[in-house]
């Protein structure tokens, strides 16, 4: 069996686009891989038409850890977001197309589970004013979903230090929140990389009462010995990764202690088995894995599958029951989230199959998102650019 050809589909929402690769062989079977970017779409395709002609088309699918090595490494350059993204999306439906030929779930082919169910956080659900009347109301309804945990961002458009007042206005809604879903309820608190170190470690202090299962991304990626300041100056759980795209890139996070929790996407640390070997080699340094994970059916399908096998996974990040629900209807076979959990798939590879009319139909509209900007947080439901 040999790769005769790629192709890329793109699906778009009012605040991203997810990009979807085919991945097509000369037996017939194909297979499906998904990222996210952000603004970055159109160079992503841009390499992966490259990448097709270079080092993919007459690869046997089976030969995955082949494929990634040519990928990563015989263009010389350092391989970035893109590239590893690249790489991602056609590691993932390699997998998937192995799967379907051996008949078997992916997370058979890695192991096996070690999971039998797949703890799910809600994301994207606080699309309301900054009120804590408002956040306590949309959490209330994220409970009584089921879900048994809940992240959010509660610091607007906030960089590097907050004014007194809005530090007083995002503590309130932190309260709100944990107020609406009880004491039982696991907490995630997301910071999107937006603090000077002692401006985390004064929120930090700020939020322990209402006892955080982490503080994520306190500092900007691109010093890890900040982060370490912060991890040693909290009791708070750290928890960053979903901007680090090279698994050896951890390493100096591992050697700081920086980081309790690992977050690392699939979709732009180079795929399944990438991101698996990192979660093993986070486990002897006895760090957890809970995965970021922004995209739609296809990504949480491979991150379901990573879940099954890794013993020291803590739980996964999920979207879509609250921002772009339909979004699942692209690739249908992805197993609901019920009573805060999802069970995994049992279909042959990846267990979902994408629809090209629902692609054909949700076309971008060249959404951009900005984290900096006021409204971000509307998702592009409304006031947001």
């Amino acid at each position: 069996m040999k790769i005769s050809r790629i192709t890329t589909h793109v699906v778009g929402t009012p605040w991203r686009d997810l990009l979807y690769v085919q991945v097509h062989t000369d037996e017939g079977l194909v297979g499906v891989g998904e990222t996210r970017m952000l603004s970055h779409t159109q160079a992503l395709i841009g390499y992966l038409a490259e990448a097709q002609h270079n080092h993919i088309l007459g690869s046997d699918p089976f030969d995955i850890e082949s494929l990634v090595q040519r990928m990563k490494f015989g263009d010389y350059g350092r391989s970035g977001e893109i590239v590893m993204s690249g790489i991602a999306c056609v590691e993932m439906a390699c997998w998937d197309i192995v799967g379907k030929a051996l008949g078997q779930p992916v997370w058979r082919l890695l192991g096996g589970k070690v999971n039998g169910k797949v703890k799910a956080y809600a994301n994207g659900w606080y699309t309301v004013e900054r009120t804590p009347d408002q956040f306590h109301a949309a959490a209330t309804k994220v409970v009584e979903r089921g879900y048994r945990g809940v992240k959010f961002d509660p610091f607007g458009p906030g960089r590097f230090e907050l004014e007194p007042a809005e530090r007083t206005r995002s503590i309130e809604l932190v309260e709100a929140v944990r107020d609406a879903i009880g004491p039982d309820t696991e907490l995630f608190l997301e910071m999107h990389g937006r603090f000077a170190p002692h401006e985390a470690l004064r929120i930090a202090k700020l939020v322990e009462p209402f006892a955080p299962a982490w503080i994520e991304e306190p500092v900007p990626p691109d010093n890890l010995a900040s982060l370490a300041v912060v991890a040693r100056g909290t009791t708070l759980p750290v928890a960053t990764g979903e901007r680090i795209h090279d698994r050896t890139e951890f390493r100096e996070l591992f050697e700081l202690h920086a980081a309790a929790i690992i977050q690392p996407d699939i979709g732009h640390m180079g795929g399944i088995l990438e991101t698996r070997k990192l979660a093993a080699t986070a486990e002897t340094h006895h760090v957890l894995v809970a995965p970021h994970n922004v995209g739609g059916p296809v990504l949480t399908a491979a991150n379901l599958h990573l879940a099954a096998c890794t013993p020291n996974f803590k739980v996964q990040e999920y979207f879509n029951d609250f921002a772009d629900a339909g979004i699942v209807d692209v690739a249908p076979g992805l197993p609901p989230v019920v009573d805060g959990y999802f069970d995994l798939p049992e279909g042959p590879g990846l267990g979902v199959q994408l629809d090209l009319d629902y692609v054909e139909a949700h076309p971008s509209t060249g959404a951009h998102f900005d984290l900096f900007t006021d409204g971000w947080h509307f998702r592009g439901t409304r006031g947001t650019a």
